[in-house]
């Protein structure tokens, strides 16, 4: 059958992405069909459309990691999905559970495979996970990057709870989402940015305290002062080297720093003698498993709690969708949505 997709085919940037009808095949044994009902952008869509984050990236390809959809057709032998389940579909569908592996890695989508920026596409059954009834397909999209990352980082390796203090820099999806799961397990929050209107807003979302870091540029001074010199137990680091010197010292002894973006560059020299003295730990996280997908999602929906969207595009605008993400201006989440737009299947 056809399909309509935004794919890289050509020269890097967002303006030579191209809308192109593609063929998906029918599903095969242990595959679904899902017709794409929401899309929702990462950075990372930005760096891949721009050539900065995989420059030898095989082209042509469409890009998007994060979807949610209909079922409209299962392969044989498949059993956990009938025709009408609503689905999300997991950012690796190589990595189900368990520790990663390079297979998983590669099985990324919208930069090792194809991504869900298309109005079908095929996925192995085990990759996928129910949405919730009182989720729509937007707010689960928002969920296989961002959500998983945050869950990742504060929930299956940081076990965050009551007694910790968790510092999340920035308010993009990761941040924002790593704010509502630290809150939602009894954590303190500190947040940081260059707004101070994004700062109020964090704390209507439940942040104790807001940094704005062009006006305290020494902000790991701040985060001492806020939590009694000691320091956060848990740092959400989406700068990257350019940031990492200062989470640094505004980690306690014994805390832990999840290294997730490059926001703020990928080479400047960092100190090891405090992440020696201060026995810290300085993990990667590179989003998660197909099963942390569904754990978070699950706790969303238990705690009765919704992601935050900033705000929808329609298909035919996810350019300007992109235009948009690289601003800067967004809190939380930007979600493409598929279903409906004037660019259809053909």
């Amino acid at each position: 059958m056809g399909s309509q997709a935004l794919r890289l085919s050509g020269a890097f940037g967002i303006e030579n992405l191209t809308f192109d009808t593609v063929t998906v095949a029918a599903p095969s044994a242990g595959e679904v069909l899902v017709r794409l009902c929401a899309v929702s952008l990462n950075y990372r869509d930005l760096m891949i459309a721009d050539g900065s984050y995989n420059p030898r990236i095989e082209k042509p390809r469409i890009l998007g990691s994060d979807g949610a959809g209909e079922v409209i057709a299962v392969g044989s032998g498949v059993t956990s999905y009938i025709v009408g389940d609503r689905v999300v579909a997991g950012f690796m569908p190589a990595w189900i559970d368990g520790p990663p592996t390079l297979a998983g890695r590669l099985s990324a989508m919208g930069d090792g495979t194809d991504g869900v920026l298309a109005t079908y596409r095929v996925f192995p059954a085990e990759a996928l996970v129910p949405i919730p009834d009182a989720m729509t397909y937007e707010e689960a999209s928002a969920f296989p990057c961002a959500g998983v990352t945050a869950w990742h980082a504060l929930v299956s390796t940081g076990n965050v709870g009551k007694t910790d203090t968790v510092l999340a820099l920035g308010t993009g999806g990761v941040s924002i989402f790593a704010l509502q799961i630290a809150k939602m397990r009894g954590a303190q929050v500190l947040v940081t940015s260059s707004s101070d209107k994004k700062l109020e807003l964090a704390k209507h979302l439940g942040a104790n305290e807001g940094i704005n870091y062009r006006t305290t540029p020494e902000w790991d001074k701040e985060v001492r002062r806020l939590t009694a010199k000691a320091g956060a137990t848990h740092v959400i680091e989406v700068g990257g080297a350019g940031t990492l010197g200062l989470s640094i010292k505004s980690t306690r002894v014994g805390g832990q720093i999840s290294l997730i973006g490059v926001l703020a560059g990928a080479a400047e020299p960092v100190s090891v003698v405090p992440i020696l003295m201060n026995t810290l730990r300085i993990q990667g996280i590179h989003v998660g498993s197909v099963q942390m997908l569904r754990e978070v999602i699950s706790a969303f929906a238990e705690a009765k709690m919704k992601p935050v969207i900033d705000r929808v595009f329609p298909f035919r605008q996810t350019k300007e969708a992109l235009h948009y993400l690289a601003t800067g201006a967004h809190l939380g989440k930007v979600i493409v949505q598929m279903a409906g737009s004037a660019i259809e299947e053909v």
